[in-house]
């Protein structure tokens, strides 16, 4: 994989899993077309050993999450990786490990969203959430209530990453039913939003939004009994789950229209409050009031659909480099036209529908 014929290198790290997933070639491609070389890296031996890097591009979510749960060898690792980044402060990280960090816990990033006064007059908003760190009924009971949380209400793992059971949720409809929470977690109000979830992808300052399935409207009730669903079962693309059915009450043909000013704010306080160039969060719109929710964000997701996806990376990697003083003039890529719209491009306004290519990671 590597090549004495380019002067500038991108050492990349994700799991054996997304290894599989990558368009290894297509990457090879973009970065050759941009004058790279990419280098496979392995996280168990020295790093300074294996290559000289200008460009660090990673998933760590789960190691990281991991060696703040205490586990050694995960330790051992990350502490490798902030030692020869500290070494060399030149490398650029896509992402740097102390801003993934702030998305590996839900009650730290629903707290930066809850506090960021100018989406109130937005019409946008976190649902209200509480966290439990003991499994007293009593007790989480009145946290709900100092928090403003009501029922029906999503329970959800703190750590955002790490495990399979991290996108394991439940939703309760009632006090008798708490001890279905699982500490610690974080319980939010569930919002109405017609079985509806809009997904966006960040590159950087370009965006795209999905559709996706997702869980149907509900009310309180102290007959239903708790429901455990998958975000990974529920929320892709061709997901057939009942949860996504619309009872026959529910008016199906109100349409819930995403507002891509409001996406765009979003994207611009998550750009200056948390820093990551490569991001996705998940948007509902309350089927009473329009407004948008955040209920979710995530380090390094999927980009199956995201249209060029290496380009918009590579392109949003010069740029950060340009801007670091790293290289001069003008380099490949669509840099001119992203200066151009000054501002945040949603590189999925074409309607031509692009192939799934690119770096497709969950």
């Amino acid at each position: 994989m590597e090549s004495n014929s380019f002067n500038e290198t991108i050492g990349i790290w994700i799991s054996d899993k997304k290894s599989q997933k990558l368009n290894w070639k297509e990457l090879i491609n973009t970065c050759a077309a941009f004058n790279y070389n990419v280098v496979k890296l392995d996280l168990d031996q020295s790093l300074d050993d294996q290559a000289r890097i200008d460009v660090f591009l990673h998933k760590l979510t789960d190691i990281i999450a991991a060696a703040d749960q205490g586990d050694p060898k995960a330790s051992i690792i990350i502490n490798r990786v902030e030692q020869f980044l500290s070494n060399h402060p030149e490398i650029v990280v896509i992402d740097p490990l102390e801003s993934v960090r702030i998305l590996l816990n839900r009650n730290c990033y629903y707290s930066i969203l809850q506090d960021e006064t100018s989406f109130s007059n937005q019409g946008i908003f976190t649902p209200n959430f509480a966290e439990f760190t003991y499994n007293v009924i009593e007790r989480n009971i009145e946290i709900m209530k100092q928090r403003g949380v009501t029922f029906p209400l999503v329970c959800k793992p703190t750590l955002a990453h790490g495990s399979k059971s991290a996108h394991e949720m439940v939703i309760i409809f009632n006090e008798k039913d708490l001890g279905a929470c699982k500490p610690p977690c974080v319980v939010q109000s569930f919002v109405n939003h017609n079985a509806v979830l809009h997904k966006v992808f960040l590159v950087g300052d370009r965006y795209h939004i999905c559709e996706r399935p997702s869980i149907k409207n509900f009310t309180s009730s102290e007959n239903l009994d708790p429901i455990y669903y998958s975000t990974g079962e529920v929320c892709k693309a061709d997901s057939q789950s009942t949860l996504s059915i619309l009872d026959p009450h529910d008016n199906a043909d109100i349409t819930l229209t995403v507002n891509e000013e409001k996406i765009k704010s979003i994207i611009r306080v998550l750009r200056k409050k948390i820093g990551l160039l490569l991001a996705g969060f998940d948007v509902v719109i309350d089927n009473a009031t329009g407004n948008h929710a955040v209920i979710d964000i995530n380090v390094f997701p999927s980009y199956d659909n995201f249209p060029n996806f290496f380009e918009h990376l590579l392109d949003s990697i010069n740029n950060i480099r340009k801007a670091n003083g790293h290289i001069n003039g003008d380099c490949n890529g669509i840099s001119d036209l992203t200066n151009r719209l000054n501002g945040l491009y949603n590189v999925g306004r074409d309607p031509v529908k692009y192939g799934v290519k690119g770096m497709n990671v969950d």
